[in-house]
């Protein structure tokens, strides 16, 4: 069995599609599927369901993505890391982001960091869906929440972002606007899906907690903020996300003198005895960057 054949495998597994595997491959889209196809027969098993619309996972496809993905990860790690020379870092650097965060925060990061290492070449997934880093084999990530608890990785702190309350003027006419948390109740909410559970904010020493009724949820931020463009109603968003709507007049904070709790900008990646030294050119890079730059304070309040 051509082993290669598995690669293309677990790029379709992870696009959930053959066009999606074909670019994150370079290769066209009739070869992945040719792949996939002598893949299952030399395995004599159907390891995807198609559809005109998107690809799945059947169960025999399930177990082989479980058992093969992590391995095939660690061995590429493994080859990148004695492939790189000792004193120049190089080859590709998978990194993952919140879709706003990579489009609003992080391109200015990408491109210097590309003019300082011209060896390496990045490779960034900008989703909103939570990332296995290991079992998906990316090197880098970048998570706008807590500490992550998983011991298989090693998180380095860049900034703190604000999250607020906001709503369009022409809502805030048709309904009222609240000057208290209380005053909030009845009011219809916008949610990112990031955002679960009940309202909780804060001011100073105070906290408390507000139920509103969600009419919107979706998994994209910029959603969100066009949504609350529209006047459908008041929702939390990143301060830095709605600065130029507020700018603009889009968009005005709600409740200026609450807050939600803060959430944590970090660079994750996976720990190991000998990280990359890719990884390490990398991190340093992004850490010297937020230190030396307005990375902080893009990502908080101004």
């Amino acid at each position: 069995m051509d082993l290669s054949r598995l690669d293309v495998f677990i790029a379709v597994a992870e696009t959930a599609s053959f066009s999606g595997a074909g670019t994150r491959l370079g290769m066209p889209k009739a070869t992945v599927s040719r792949a996939v196809a002598r893949l299952e027969a030399d395995l004599a098993q159907q390891l995807f369901y198609r559809t005109t619309r998107r690809v799945t996972l059947t169960a025999a496809g399930t177990t082989l993505y479980k058992r093969t993905a992590p391995q095939i990860a660690a061995l590429r790690q493994a080859v990148g890391t004695l492939a790189e020379r000792e004193d120049e870092p190089s080859g590709v650097l998978r990194v993952t982001a919140p879709n706003d965060l990579g489009t609003s925060v992080l391109a200015d990061v990408a491109a210097a960091f590309s003019a300082r290492h011209p060896t390496i070449r990045l490779d960034f997934e900008l989703t909103s869906r939570h990332v296995d880093l290991v079992a998906e084999g990316f090197d880098v990530a970048f998570r706008a929440a807590p500490r992550p608890a998983d011991s298989s990785l090693v998180a380095r702190h860049l900034a703190t972002i604000d999250v607020q309350l906001f709503a369009a003027p022409s809502y805030l006419v048709r309904r009222g606007t609240p000057r208290a948390p209380r005053e909030l109740d009845g009011h219809d909410l916008v949610q990112f899906r990031g955002f679960r559970g009940p309202l909780r904010l804060q001011r100073g020493a105070q906290s408390v907690t507000q139920k509103l009724d969600v009419r919107i949820v979706a998994d994209d931020l910029s959603f969100v903020c066009a949504v609350l463009r529209a006047g459908a109603g008041i929702g939390l968003l990143p301060s830095f996300l709605a600065r130029d709507d507020v700018a603009s007049g889009a968009l005005v904070r709600v409740l200026p003198r609450w807050s939600a709790p803060r959430a944590t900008l970090s660079l994750v990646h996976p720990a190991a005895r000998h990280v990359p030294l890719k990884v390490i050119a990398f991190r340093d890079f992004v850490l010297a960057h937020a230190a030396a730059t307005s990375l902080g304070s893009a990502v908080a309040d101004s």
